[in-house]
């Protein structure tokens, strides 16, 4: 703060936010632009992965549903058609079109292999299905942990600025000091602000993400043992 902002503030004794933005430092300024539009930017990630996880989790009790009522594999094929699909309809339907692919060559050749292929078409499909999930996760963790302390920054060199400014007033009262011992707690106040409901949904989204990732494996493992069964019949 300046010498004749802290006067100003010692006169009237008003301090507001705005106030206090627009007499910080540059270097204040910059933490707190930075710590607001990560903040802004957690939100959107926030809200996008709420609705996406909802979404994700109806479609795999939707398909769950249509996979356990006792219809053959393909008729649930056909009709999921070129439809978009996420989560176990996706890795169902790129286990069916490897083992479309493979029934031809299969025919000729054997089966053997064929099993290995589509386990390994499975465990690729739900890497990307999982590299879906976690997008844009580490943001989150990035802000929660490093907000905190980049405020921390400001508020130090706020409180620096500030402490030079009262010097050169030469006046040391209550109403002089405030004002900038505020300004420089404000950039703290900020990456608070940021870091703890990035901390909050990051944890949330993690065990979330956990949660599909075993739901997604489990339902792996159990297609292929039908594969397998029916492969054995086939033999």
């Amino acid at each position: 703060m300046d010498p004749v902002a802290v006067e100003t503030v010692a006169q009237t004794g008003h301090i507001s936010l705005w106030h206090l933005v627009m007499q910080a430092s540059w270097v204040v300024k910059l933490v707190m632009l930075g710590l607001a539009l990560s903040s802004v930017w957690s939100w959107a990630i926030i809200i996008e992965k709420f609705f996406a996880m909802r979404k994700m989790n109806a479609a795999n009790d939707r398909f769950e549903q249509n996979f356990w009522s006792g219809q053959s594999l393909e008729d649930l094929y056909i009709s999921l058609g070129n439809r978009p699909t996420v989560g176990l309809a996706a890795i169902f339907m790129a286990a069916m079109r490897e083992w479309k692919r493979s029934q031809e060559a299969a025919m000729r050749a054997g089966f053997h292999g064929v099993q290995k292929r589509i386990e390994k078409v499975m465990d690729v499909q739900i890497q990307k299905e999982m590299h879906d999930v976690e997008a844009r996760l580490l943001f989150l963790a990035t802000t929660g942990s490093a907000a905190p302390f980049i405020g921390l920054f400001g508020t130090v060199w706020g409180i620096m600025v500030s402490f030079q400014a009262i010097a050169n007033s030469q006046n040391t009262n209550l109403a002089v000091v405030a004002p900038g011992i505020a300004e420089a707690l404000f950039a703290t106040a900020i990456g608070l602000v940021a870091a703890i409901p990035a901390t909050i949904f990051y944890n949330m989204f993690t065990a979330d993400t956990g949660r599909i990732g075993s739901r997604l494996e489990n339902f792996a493992d159990e297609f292929s043992a039908i594969i397998s069964r029916q492969l054995d019949e086939r033999v």
